[in-house]
């Protein structure tokens, strides 16, 4: 529970730090930073609503109430479907920046990225309430609001797993493999015409390392997601496929809070891999440092007239 609750803080304290970057920094408002704000939105709902659920959940809690139970417990599924679907619009929205240079301004338009954004929101909050609608397990007669006991197996394999998970994952790193082959071969193209080399090919390299590293930056997101969720899938295929094969309970609340961990690393990530990004962190926490020095500066003026005051009026 202790490392749930770190999750929580850290998850909810960073992906805020984020979302107030892109609001503050105007050279961050990009189409791409604004499915990242929809990535860190998703990643603080999970620290800030799925994870006290699930907190819940693990003993037992809320006890004879199916559909808060189950309420409950697709929080988690649907904002790790959102996650999932602000990836996918990112790989695309990269795909569109190198494969259609020329057509990306018109279809990747502030307004058409909103709009992508709401689409995905809703077919993620769809996804998920799938078990409210009726496919889940009959409860237990004890009550208890358990995941394995309560959300059918059969939902989590076959139609999030497969259908909604892992067909979207092979789907980004297929855009994301064909993105490095052909970026690496316009850099080896360009490399081999430095001889002859102009203005406008000196920006045609730099923009090219440019769209390399950012692609490198957001493929190192969407590994994190499958390195840290991939656990968690793979055991629910244990539990379907083959029931008598027994899963440790350690092993289980492992691969839970590395899933839940997921939604605290992208800020470190950003910051560690995108200069704009840092260095706007670095400004938000200096001017929170400057203003709570004047803070604290006012305060001891403030005691120091005070106390002027006091001896003041005390001598007359």
């Amino acid at each position: 529970m202790a490392a749930e609750l770190i999750i929580a803080f850290l998850s909810t304290i960073g992906n805020l730090l984020v979302c107030a970057a892109v609001g503050l920094n105007r050279k961050l408002r990009t189409v791409t930073n604004y499915f990242l704000v929809s990535l860190a939105v998703a990643d603080i709902c999970v620290g800030t609503i799925a994870i006290p659920c699930a907190i819940l959940t693990d003993v037992g809690l809320p006890r004879h109430n199916l559909y808060l139970c189950l309420l409950m417990l697709s929080v988690l599924i649907m904002f790790t479907q959102s996650s999932i679907f602000s990836l996918l619009a990112v790989a695309v929205e990269r795909y569109v920046a190198i494969f259609m240079p020329f057509r990306y301004h018109a279809l990747m338009r502030p307004r058409n990225a909103l709009f992508l954004i709401l689409t995905t929101w809703l077919l993620a909050f769809l996804i998920g309430l799938v078990p409210l609608m009726g496919w889940h397990k009959t409860p237990p007669d004890s009550g208890y609001c358990f995941f394995v006991l309560v959300v059918d197996m059969t939902y989590m394999v076959y139609f999030n797993f497969f259908a909604c998970v892992l067909t979207p994952l092979v789907i980004m790193f297929l855009i994301y493999a064909q993105i490095f082959v052909t970026v690496k071969r316009q850099m080896r193209r360009i490399a081999a015409e430095q001889g002859g080399r102009g203005e406008g090919q000196v920006r045609a390299a730099a923009s090219t390392r440019r769209e390399m590293k950012t692609a490198t930056s957001l493929f190192l997101v969407l590994f994190l997601f499958t390195v840290c969720w991939m656990p968690l899938h793979v055991i629910n295929c244990f539990l379907l496929l083959c029931p008598r094969c027994p899963v440790p309970l350690e092993l289980l609340l492992t691969a839970i809070i590395l899933s839940h961990a997921n939604s605290a690393v992208n800020p470190f990530l950003y910051a560690y891999t995108m200069r704009a990004f840092r260095d706007t962190f670095k400004a938000i926490f200096l001017c929170c440092r400057m203003v709570g020095d004047r803070e604290a500066s006012n305060v001891t003026n403030g005691d120091g007239r005070e106390g002027a005051a006091d001896q003041n009026t005390h001598q007359t």
